[in-house]
Parts: C-alpha cells; structure tokens; sequence
C-alpha cells in the first residue's frame, strides 16, 4: 500500500539508526531507465564523497527499478525507495523524510552533475551562513545529450517581487539545487502547485534566508522535444496560472494573512480546466482569493502567459486574448503595478508574431487601435530591415 507522507512531517526519530552524511542527493524518477546511470554515475563521481543517494522511483513502468538495484549493489551509498505512482510532490516529500543529512542536493534522473558541483555549492553555503540555498547554471542538452548552445538564466534571487506583472520569482534551476536541511524542514516541504512546486518552496525558502544562483555552469539541464510543457498550450495555461498562485501566497504570507492551503484535491479541481478564462475561476473559487486579489491575479496571469508564450512553440488563441484584454481592462491598478512595462512589450512582442504567421485578426484585437502604429512599426522592422542593420540598432538601443 502506498503511504504519502505530507510536507512538512520529517519524522527523525526513524532515522536514529542511520550513519549521517554531509549530503542527501535526493533524486525522484520516473520511466528514465535510459538516462538514469548516467545521472547517478554523474553523482557518483562527485570530489564529495561523503553523500547519500536517496533515488525515489514514482512507480516506474520500465527497468527503471532493477537498474538502480544494480547501481544498490555496486555503491552502498545509494538509498532505493519504490512508491506507487503518485507525482513528483508526494516522491520529493517522501524522499525528505528518509533525508538526515545537514545538505540536501537535488537532481533528476535524466540530468547530469559536473564532477564539482556538490564542492561549489557546498561552499557557497558553508560560506555564507545566511543563504539557505544555492543552485547554479546548466546547458541545454537535448534528448540524445547534444549541447544545445544555451546555458539556463541566471537571476538575481533579491530582486524577486511577488507582485509584479507577472511576478519576478526567486528562480534557482531546481535540478541544480542545494538546500539546508534545517530550511526546507521550516518551509514545510514541497505542496501541490502543479508545475511551480519548485517556485512555491523557493518563496517561502526566501522568508526565512537569502538564495544565491552561483555564476558557474554547473551541469547539463536535459530538453526534451516532446516535453508536455514545451508543446502544450494547455500547460501552459496551467503553468502560467499555478506560478502566480505560488507568488500569491507569498503576498498572503508577506501581509500577515493566512496562506493558501494547496492539497491534491484543490490540484485536481483545478487541473481538470483548460481554457484560460475557466481555469483562472477555478483557481480563485478554489482559493478563496478576495477582489483585489482577483485584479492582480488576472494581470499577472496574463503576463505570464505572455512570457511563456516567447519561449514555447504556442501564441495565445482567441479566447486567450479576450481573457487577456478582460483583465487589463478591469485591474484599475495596472498601471502602477511593478514591471507593467514589460507586460505591456509582451503584449506587442505577441501580437507581431501573430501578425506575421498570418492571425492579423488576434493580433490587432490584442494589441488594441492605440498599439496598432508601434505594431505596423515592429513588423516592417521585422520583415524589411537588414540583419546587421537590426543588429546595429538593437545595440544602440541597449537590447
């Protein structure tokens, strides 16, 4: 029978018999049996030797399990746990219960570790007593570990603001992650924000110390093409909406109120929607998010939205965009809020690319009649301006 344990229980009183590490390496997989080796051979091979590594396999379907039983019996340092399959929240907080180590290093079975990682983050933090997590950079790899030419962002985890549009999170590459032990057991753990468990630690993490993004590529971050998240725009959708339920919650805490409670039903409830408009309610009916709530929920979903459609092979689509529009239209303090700017660019930086994959209607819905001549502009800039010369002028407008 499975049992999940819920955040925040850490029972160390079943732990008593077990020697101690300097770090947990916690690693939750799932159906990864052909990256697997390679991403516990990456910790394996760490210069800290002195480590666990706790692998939680979420049910796996293919020989994910007699892989790591294999791997048991070579390195004695390696922890198998095997649970139903229940969701990466439930295999991180069961893999925290069976952590007792001062450290705890995340990875994920499909990742690779350089052989320095664990010593650089390690000391950063022994370093810097009031950081309670670190993480680092990572390049892109693809599915078959070709480096993609791009290495993950780094953001300066101070200047994180819950309430800007859309909010400016805490970003720490959570692959990549080392966190005090003793930090994540007064955070409570992870919860049940679908997509955004990691952002949601990361804000309540923030409450209680500083984070630090070391400026050094530090691993290989895998992306693979047919990722759910990278092609779906309904997950998007979701994304978009969980991430700025995570920063809310952080205003909620931040204000003295009490905080959202995030369970598995209210994931599901949510979950089950997926037109933007329809999720959105959901998530405030759910919640219980007051009016003024509502205003800057709906502004900052919609930016985020916005900025996950740059990155992603998706625009927004008709209902989108009415969502969109309904939003700016009713928050009567949009204008005021943080980073309103850059929220107002995505909306032009969408509607070009509509435009000129054809959808002019949306577009010029979206981008409104007073937006319509800095949107003709972009596009010619676009279609008729030679590279160089755009690269020309983009440097000399500091983009």
């Amino acid at each position: 029978m499975q049992v999940v344990i819920p955040a925040g229980n850490f029972g160390l009183n079943k732990r008593d018999s077990i020697s101690v590490a300097k770090i947990d390496v916690l690693l939750p997989t799932y159906n990864s049996a052909k990256y697997l080796k390679s991403a516990v051979d990456s910790i394996r091979k760490q210069t800290v030797s002195d480590i666990r590594i706790i692998i939680i396999d979420d049910g796996s379907t293919d020989a994910t399990g007699s892989l790591i039983e294999e791997m048991k019996a070579i390195d004695p340092r390696i922890v198998y746990h095997h649970q139903e399959n229940a969701g990466i929240v439930a295999a991180l907080n069961n893999g925290l219960e069976l952590c007792n180590a001062p450290y705890i290093a995340r990875m994920d079975g499909d990742d690779i570790s350089y052989p320095d990682r664990f010593e650089k983050e390690l000391v950063c933090l022994e370093a810097n007593p009031d950081y309670v997590a670190v993480s680092g950079l990572a390049r892109h790899i693809d599915s078959e570990g070709k480096f993609l030419g791009t290495i993950s962002t780094r953001k300066e985890a101070a200047n994180a603001n819950a309430c800007a549009l859309p909010a400016a999170e805490p970003y720490l590459l959570h692959p990549m992650l080392m966190v005090r032990r003793d930090a994540i057991k007064r955070a409570g753990g992870y919860r049940y924000v679908y997509q955004s468990e990691d952002s949601d630690l990361y804000w309540r993490l923030s409450d209680t110390g500083s984070l630090y993004v070391l400026p050094d590529i530090v691993g290989d971050y895998r992306m693979h093409s047919g990722s759910v998240s990278a092609a779906s725009i309904i997950h998007g959708r979701q994304a978009a909406i969980w991430s700025q339920l995570a920063a809310l919650s952080e205003q909620r805490r931040r204000e003295g109120r009490p905080d959202c409670e995030f369970s598995p039903e209210q994931m599901e409830t949510v979950k089950i929607q997926t037109v933007l408009h329809l999720i959105a309610r959901s998530a405030e009916q759910t919640f219980n998010l007051n009016d003024s709530e509502i205003l800057w929920f709906r502004s900052a979903v919609s930016a985020k939205f916005l900025e996950l459609c740059y990155y992603r092979p998706y625009d927004p689509d008709k209902t989108d965009v009415q969502f969109i529009l309904n939003s700016i239209n009713s928050d009567t303090d949009i204008f005021n809020r943080p980073d309103y700017a850059k929220f107002r660019e995505s909306i032009i930086s969408a509607s070009v690319r509509m435009l000129l994959s054809g959808r002019w209607k949306d577009a010029l819905t979206l981008a409104t009649p007073r937006r319509w001549p800095t949107l003709f502009a972009r596009v010619f800039f676009r279609v008729a301006i030679p590279g160089t010369i755009k690269q020309w002028i983009k440097t000399a407008a500091g983009r």
